[in-house]
């Protein structure tokens, strides 16, 4: 982490309760894609501004809300 261009020190505590939180709170899936599709993805997404998790995840949303 970064605080005024000085790096702070993230605890073990914090590191245990963030992983907590997301084995909690999110579920993880593995997707399959062709190797060299990946950077061809992750450019596409960041022309919208998003990492590639976020991009799948809206265009999913996007996909049910036409539904």
């Amino acid at each position: 982490m970064e605080k005024g261009g000085a790096k702070m020190a993230y605890s073990e505590a914090q590191k245990n309760a963030t992983l907590k939180y997301r084995k909690e709170n999110y579920a993880r899936i593995n997707l399959d894609l062709k190797k060299e599709k990946k950077d061809a993805y992750k450019a596409q997404a960041e022309k919208r501004g998003m990492s590639l998790n976020a991009y799948i995840i809206h265009l999913i949303e996007q996909d049910m809300e036409r539904d």
